[in-house]
């Protein structure tokens, strides 16, 4: 029983990610019975989701993410010489970034909502 150190060690990520399902799922269950049951009484209302903000807000922050990793993961490859694909870690969140901006763009970029105020 020396080394049972690594083996304890690669065991928490398993446990927590069966634990994690398993609130997960009974979350999701809970959820689908209250909407259930509102459904039955009368008392649900349906909730709008935002599409424009979701799109501004989930594009800024994945670009902000994105050009930091890129910068990190460029200077560690510049002066530490280590491996390229790591710029990935970078890239990938950059891209989405900037491809939900050009969709909140196009869908939102000209269009002024009306005022219901009449």
């Amino acid at each position: 029983m020396e080394n049972s150190t690594p083996v304890l060690l690669s065991l928490v990520p398993i446990v927590g990610m069966g634990i994690g399902g398993v609130i997960i799922f009974f979350a999701l269950l809970w959820h689908h019975t209250e909407t259930k049951l509102r459904i039955q009484t009368g008392n649900y209302t349906k909730i709008k989701f935002d599409m424009k903000t979701y799109s501004l807000l989930i594009g800024l922050l994945l670009t902000g993410l994105g050009s930091i990793l890129t910068i990190f993961f460029t200077l560690f490859v510049l002066f530490f010489n280590g491996p390229f694909p790591s710029l990935l870690g970078g890239f990938i969140p950059l891209s989405l970034g900037i491809c939900l901006l050009i969709f909140h763009k196009v869908n939102y970029g000209g269009k002024k909502e009306k005022d219901d105020k009449s």
